[in-house]
C-alpha cells in the first residue's frame, strides 16, 4: 500500500472529505487529492500534520503497519503465519526457537563452504 492509499484509507475511516482534511492541515482539497492518487507526495511537515489529523504517525504513513512491511518482504505466508506464532511465546521459548534457527542457518553456511 502506497503513502496516498494510507492516506485515502484512514480519511475514509475517520469519514473525512478530502476537502474536511484539507482543512485540517491547512491544504486545499486538491492537493490532498494528489497526495491520494500518487501524483504528488507530501513535504515531512505536511506529512506530520496529516499523521496528526488521522490520529497516526508519520511513519505509519510512509511505511505502513510492521505486518505490511514484513509481508511485503516475506513471500512464504506459511513462514510468515510461523513466525507471528513464535512471538506470541514467552522469551525463554522464543530464545529456543532463535537458536534452532541459527544453527541450522550456520550449518548451510558451513555446508556452502566446503563444496
Amino acid at each position: 500500500m502506497s503513502v496516498g492509499e494510507r492516506i485515502k484509507d484512514l480519511r475514509t475511516q475517520k469519514k473525512l472529505t478530502q476537502t474536511d482534511l484539507a482543512k485540517l492541515v491547512g491544504l486545499t482539497y486538491i492537493q490532498v487529492g494528489r497526495y491520494e492518487t500518487q501524483k504528488s507526495n507530501p513535504s515531512s511537515d505536511v506529512l506530520q500534520k496529516l499523521a496528526a489529523a488521522l490520529d497516526t504517525t508519520a511513519d505509519f504513513l510512509m511505511n505502513g503497519s510492521s505486518d505490511e512491511v514484513v509481508a511485503t518482504q516475506l513471500t512464504d505466508k506459511e513462514l510468515l503465519r510461523q513466525f507471528k506464532e513464535v512471538e506470541q511465546l514467552n522469551n525463554e521459548d522464543k530464545h529456543l526457537v532463535k537458536t534452532f534457527i541459527d544453527a541450522f542457518l550456520t550449518k548451510r553456511h558451513v555446508q556452502k563452504l566446503a563444496h
